[in-house]
Parts: C-alpha cells; sequence; structure tokens
C-alpha cells in the first residue's frame, strides 16, 4: 500500500527522543508470508496456504529539515559520536555519523498514524537508504525499514507535535570533488545497501555537451576521486554561522563504474555517471541545546 497525504503521519521514537517526520510516500506495513500446504494426492487437489505474519517492511520517502536532518542521517548512517560544543558558538554542538551495516546498528521505534488507526512498530532498523538531490527540489531521504516485531495498535491517544522547519533544497546544494567545486552538477542520489556489510554508489547527474552522440570528453569529473563532500544549507540568515542551517557529507576513494547516458541528440544533455564508493562514507550534522541524538 502507497501512502501520500498530509493527513497521516509516522512519528519516530529512539531512546532520549520522539519527533515527526514529514513524508511524501510511505509503505510501512506488516510483513507477511505464505506457509503453502500442498495439495493431497487423494482429495480435492487444492493447495492450502496459511498467513503468517514476519515483522515490518516498506520505505518512507521523507523531505530533509532543519528539525529531521540530524536523526533522519544518523537512522541511514547507523552510527553517532559523542556531541562536540561548536566554539564561537551559544549553544551548538556537533555530531559526526558513520555508516555501519545494519547488524551493527541501534534499534529504533516508529508510530504510524494513518487517522482511523495508529500502529506501533518496534525494533526497526534501516537496512538500506537512497538520498535524492535533484536541482529545484527539495533534498528527500528514503529509508528502507525492516523489523522482526510484528505491529500493534498504538495504545495512547497523544498527539505529536508537526514538524514545520524549513526544508533543504537542493538549488543551495554545493559538490566539492578533490577540492574543486563543480557548479553544473544537476543533482545526484547516494544508494546504500546495509545488509551483511555496505555497499554505496553514487550516480552523478553532470550537464555535457553531446556532440554526435558522444559528451564531451573536457567536462568529465574524473574516473578516480579521492574525495567528495556534498554540503546542503539553508538561506535564512537568522542560523547562527551557518552551522545550525547546514550538513555535510564526505565520500572517499569513489571508483567510475559506467556512463549511464542514453541519449543520442547534440546539445547539453543530463549525463548519469555511476560511481562505486570504495572508501569511507560519513556525514556531519549540527543540533541545538544540547539535544542527544542516539
Amino acid at each position: 500500500m502507497l501512502v501520500n497525504g498530509s493527513e497521516c503521519s509516522i512519528v519516530i521514537k529512539t531512546s532520549h527522543l520522539e519527533k515527526d517526520i514529514p513524508f511524501s510516500d510511505e509503505t510501512i506495513r506488516e510483513a507477511v508470508s505464505i506457509l503453502k500446504e500442498e495439495a493431497p494426492i487423494e482429495g480435492d487437489g487444492i493447495c492450502r496456504g496459511l498467513r503468517k505474519g514476519g515483522g515490518v517492511t516498506g520505505c518512507v520517502v521523507t523531505p530533509l529539515t532543519i528539525g529531521t536532518a540530524p536523526l533522519l542521517l544518523y537512522l541511514a548512517m547507523g552510527s553517532a559520536g559523542n556531541p562536540l560544543y561548536v566554539s564561537e558558538t551559544r549553544n551548538l554542538y556537533q555530531y559526526q555519523l558513520n555508516l555501519l551495516p545494519m547488524e551493527d546498528t541501534e534499534t529504533f521505534d516508529l508510530v504510524q498514524d494513518r487517522k482511523n488507526e495508529r500502529r506501533l512498530y518496534e525494533g526497526c532498523r534501516v537496512q538500506g537508504f537512497e538520498l535524492r538531490i535533484l536541482r529545484g527540489e527539495a533534498v528527500k531521504l528514503k529509508l528502507d525499514v525492516c523489523g522482526d516485531c510484528s505491529p500493534r495498535t498504538y495504545p495512547y491517544a497523544d498527539t505529536f507535535e508537526r514538524e514545520t522547519g524549513e526544508r533543504f533544497n537542493s538549488d543551495f546544494v554545493t559538490y566539492t570533488i578533490n577540492g574543486k567545486e563543480f557548479t553544473n552538477i544537476y543533482g545526484l542520489t547516494l544508494l546504500s545497501k546495509k545488509i551483511g556489510g555496505t555497499r554505496t554508489e553514487l550516480w552523478i547527474k553532470r550537464a555535457a555537451i553531446q556532440k554526435e552522440g558522444f559528451a564531451s570528453q573536457s567536462l568529465d569529473i574524473p574516473d578516480l576521486i579521492e574525495e567528495l563532500t556534498i554540503t546542503a544549507y539553508l538561506m535564512r540568515d537568522k542560523y547562527e554561522l551557518r552551522h545550525f542551517g547546514a550538513f555535510h557529507i564526505t565520500l572517499k576513494k569513489l571508483v567510475f563504474v559506467s556512463d549511464e547516458t542514453e541519449v543520442n541528440a547534440t546539445g547539453t544533455v543530463i549525463r548519469p555517471l555511476r560511481y562505486y564508493v570504495a572508501g569511507t562514507v560519513n556525514a556531519e550534522v549540527f543540533t541545538s541545546s544540547g539535544e542527544v541524538i542516539p
């Protein structure tokens, strides 16, 4: 089931906080399997099945906001160090997030409110994520959620404060590759699978000049990238030293896999380049007032 609407809500509950998550799509549901019973040799010849609940599955697609980005990026990455006070600020703290396999991450609970019913999913983990950045759109994060516990009815009638913070927009994202800023990157997609280890890919959508079916080599991003840094920030001046309204993601040792361009035309085209991340992936986020993420 695909749910898309403003009347529903998703709430993430950790050991230290609970936060409403604005979402554009969500498919969180009970994972169901069927135990098949073969038809007997003698009888009516009908195969039968027994429904068996098997935990939770599905995904949540959510725009990153100033209030949700630290928590959501922590859930996606899996590990957060101790908060560090940012000097020369009043109450800002910095977290370093590191990518870990799903099995090494902490669990969280998820409350699904669809107005006519409330369901609680306990012991959830993120088995993979997809960060989507595309010019002219909000920065979105897709979390693939799994868990072993079947859902149950949420027993409380309390209400959660809706998240209304400013959203990160892809128009205010910068990309630095090997120390050089690239200004004509149209967007990128960071994908990571975390079951039994981590496998991460990066798709870079780069504007390139197409001549007689071949992209101009002068605009190519290098095949081997030692370090790529993604910096997203908010434009309002009220955020202290641009720290609180920002996050950074750093990827190291990217290896070119393939050019996925399929447009046979001249002129400027969006050229998807696929890279495998052979090194580390980490993020830097900021919170205020010593708010604890994990």
